[in-house]
């Protein structure tokens, strides 16, 4: 071991030993991985080692295709085996709702080139898995690439393949103490002190005191998992092949070969937190007693499906600890405001995600950025809200439960919630208001009657009606939206212009204007869509995404110099959007003359009793102001509007509807159009990039790409639907051919169409062309039309 690394990568489980590894292939090989014992004395060596290609979310999904691919090679280039099984698995669907979400979810698997899946019918299941009793079965889906490994050959070949490029890998030598230096961190260890410019948290169940030797309280926390191995069961001892693996969501387990009988692995509802502030140093190769009584209604539903279990005996039990996050999604990446230290812990399957973990961590470290977006597994998708106990607690434990039980596109879930509200939120509550929620804060999806309740579907729910009518009020009278869910940021200070200028690519508006700022990495590929407000005053205002927070501070603090102050003023101020024809009448009954605001203008005026920042613009498309006021004078402003425009039609609503009204106007929105892995060319945000400019971040890379054609380009659809209507990554296909996704979609409700955003082949794209996408599995007919299918020309927003 020697005295000083680039980097220190902590903890010899799967995942420290992918990010050691990718380290060294990708160039940096002045790197060591501690380990407090030996290589996977953690949650490693007792992982079931299963593997699938398949995830609920798209970009996890591209993930653990990335490991799997991977495994293979890694085996070759360490020559350590690792004992992988390409078996093949089975999901199977036992009620009609489950089939409806295998059926798209095969084709969004199609969608994102994971092309290896099948459905089949249940006699075509039997027949696969001979010990399968197939009673109440609907259907399943097949998948090619699934199987299981070796779980420590897998961690010993990945330290070996590091090493062969030039890493270290040092055990029986516990990390200690860490702290910061000038340089980056002093790393003390039992068997010395190192000096490294980064330290790599990926310290498995013992994150929590990693984390904490940086002053962090991370959102992760162990839970007890069971899974058990059975004794020969001869009905597959008389088998010349090795079955299927299995999971059946309904019955919460799932299943695999284990020599001549079967692992039964359980996601039991009763979930078991376990050492939630870390496990004892000394804790490594061991089990937890196991506990069956706890998970009796989960086994009773797996011996129920094999009844061959019901014969032979349990051979042995695994109960050991695995971490979870909140979402259930691993924590990677640079934390803000500690220069040096990186994530890579709460990976809850790291045989299965440990490979692009390890290869989006070490992108990230060396080039600034990762190759695909990283966004489903940032740190910064959480804040300091997510570090209380009790939160993480709550989540974590609705997470592991809800591990295998369906949850629905209009699903609300109960966990960590309510936790931040707007002022005005228990006002907007009597008024009928139904709560989402984004970064912990609660934000409004519609308004509906004390009485009703919304049933989960994966179709058009018994809220379609409530949302079109607060869709209508919008487009014909005036709708007020509570917009505490936008995010705020002031620039201040005597170099805050040419900070602005440099850190957006977009034009600088003049005093009194506010612009549509579109913000690049240096890649060119887009970094932000954000609005940024000249007030007149020196003070600029930036607003976006308000889960976005975290996300954009870390990239503004990473940019900063002298002579710019930046602050998230995002719970200091808030507002509400006046959005309508008769938006503008409603205004001035409560200011003291004309309102007189040019399109896309912003000045503060007194708006009835409170001092508002005002910004004419909307996303509804329709004549719109933006009122922002501080905090304390939420529910006074709200109580001024509705008051004020009561005999005009002003109607409150929610994101629901804002969804609609956008989709209507072709208008794209982050996360669904625009994501960190996208060019402005591919999704039309290029338009608003200054190309006249000297110096932006991002500003070669643009330009090298500006002359060439995107490989995808976004295109606004209209699908011949039936009671329900596109989401989100649908594969979107021409004569047989996927040409494209879909990024978003719902229902227009005042045009009375089912409408879709889709990043498509550039073929394809013409308004006219017939197409057909995949909508809850079942294919409809579409086609290309023209962009901003409701008021195309823009008349609406920019009336006078």
């Amino acid at each position: 071991m020697k005295s000083h690394y680039r980097v220190v990568v902590i903890g010899g489980g799967v995942v420290g030993a992918s990010v050691l590894y990718h380290l060294a292939k990708f160039g940096w090989t002045d790197v060591v991985l501690i380990e407090r014992n030996v290589l996977t004395a953690g949650s490693s060596w007792h992982a079931a080692g299963g593997i699938h290609a398949l995830n609920a979310d798209p970009n996890m999904a591209a993930l653990q295709a990335y490991t799997i691919d991977l495994l293979s090679e890694i085996e070759a280039e360490s020559g350590q085996d690792i004992g992988l099984r390409m078996t093949g698995g089975i999901t199977i669907a036992s009620s009609p709702d489950r089939w409806d979400l295998l059926q798209d979810a095969h084709r969004t698997y199609q969608s994102i080139g994971i092309d290896d899946t099948y459905l089949m019918t249940p006699d075509e299941i039997a027949k696969a898995h001979p010990v399968m009793d197939t009673t109440g079965v609907l259907g399943g889906m097949y998948a090619a690439r699934e199987g299981y490994v070796d779980t420590t050959g897998v961690v010993h070949a990945y330290a070996r393949a590091a090493r062969q490029r030039g890493a270290e890998v040092v055990e029986h030598n516990r990390v200690t103490e860490l702290h910061r230096t000038p340089e980056g961190w002093q790393v003390v260890t039992e068997q010395g002190t190192i000096t490294a410019e980064h330290v790599v948290n990926a310290g498995g169940l013992w994150a929590k005191q990693v984390g904490r030797m940086a002053g962090l309280e991370l959102p992760v926390s162990p839970l007890s998992h069971h899974y058990l191995h059975t004794e020969t069961i001869p009905e597959i001892a008389a088998l010349d092949h090795e079955i299927p693996m299995c999971v059946d969501p309904e019955g919460f387990f799932y299943s695999r070969q284990y020599q001549q009988g079967m692992l039964i692995g359980i996601y039991e509802v009763n979930h078991n937190h376990w050492m939630m502030d870390g496990a004892p140093w000394n804790y490594g190769i061991e089990l937890l007693q196991e506990d069956p009584d706890r998970i009796e209604h989960e086994l009773t539903c797996a011996f129920t499906r094999f009844p061959a279990l019901q014969n032979v005996g349990v051979k042995d039990w695994v109960h050991g600890a695995f971490t979870f996050s909140p979402d259930g999604n691993p924590l990677v990446g640079p934390v803000r405001g500690v220069p040096g230290y990186w994530l890579a812990c709460g990976v809850m399957a790291g045989f299965l995600q440990g490979g692009g973990v390890g290869k989006t961590l070490a992108e990230w470290m060396i080039h600034g950025e990762t190759e695909t977006d990283s966004w489903s597994m940032d740190i910064a998708r959480y804040g300091d809200f997510a570090s209380n106990k009790e939160y993480i607690r709550q989540t974590t434990g609705q997470f592991y439960s809800r591990r295998f039980v369906m949850t629905y596109p209009n699903e609300q879930l109960p966990a960590g919630r309510p936790l931040k509200m707007a002022p005005a939120h228990s006002e907007m509550d009597a008024a009928g208001a139904r709560w989402g929620e984004s970064y912990g804060l609660e934000v409004p999806l519609y308004f509906a009657p004390r009485d009703f309740e919304e049933t989960p579907t994966l179709r058009r729910s018994n809220a379609f009606d409530i949302v079109g009518a607060e869709c209508r009020a919008v487009r014909q009278a005036a709708g007020l939206l509570d917009i505490t869910g936008f995010s705020r940021f002031e620039i201040t200070g005597p170099n805050a212009e040419s900070w602005l200028n440099r850190v957006l690519a977009g034009r600088m508006p003049a005093p009194g204007r506010a612009r549509l700022a579109p913000m690049l990495a240096h890649s060119g590929r887009l970094r932000g869509d954000l609005t940024l407000f000249n007030w007149g005053d020196g003070s600029f205002w930036l607003m976006g995404s308000y889960y976005l927070r975290n996300w954009h501070m870390r990239w503004f603090d990473d940019r900063w110099h002298d002579g710019v102050m930046i602050r998230d003023i995002s719970d200091d101020w808030v507002g509400f959007s006046l959005s309508g024809p008769r938006s503008l009448e409603v205004l001035e009954r409560l200011t003291d003359g004309e309102v007189a605001l040019p399109f896309m203008g912003c000045r503060a005026m007194d708006v009835g009793l409170s001092r508002a920042k005002v910004g004419r613009l909307s996303v509804t498309g329709e004549l719109g102001y933006e009122v922002n006021v501080r905090a304390s004078d939420h529910i006074t402003l709200r109580r001024a509007l509705l008051e004020a425009g009561a005999d005009l039609g002003l109607v409150e609503y929610g994101y629901n509807a804002l969804t609609s009204l956008r989709l209507e106007k072709s208008f794209g929105a982050w996360r669904s159009e625009y994501t960190q892995d996208r060019t402005p060319a591919m999704v039309g945000l290029d338009r608003w990039i200054d190309w006249t400019k000297d110096d932006f971040i991002g500003r070669e890379a643009a330009f090298s790409a500006r002359d060439t054609a995107p490989e995808r380009v976004l295109a606004t659809l209209e699908i011949d639907a039936d009671g329900a209507d596109a989401s989100g990554y649908e594969p979107v296909w021409s004569e047989g051919t996927v040409v494209g996704y879909v990024t978003s979609g719902g229902y227009g409700h005042v045009v009375e169409k089912s409408l879709a955003l889709a990043l498509v082949d550039p073929a394809v794209a013409t308004p006219g062309t017939a197409l057909s996408v995949h909508v809850v599995g079942q294919e409809r007919p579409a086609k290309v039309i023209a962009p901003s299918p409701y008021d195309p020309e823009g008349r609406a927003m920019r009336t006078t």
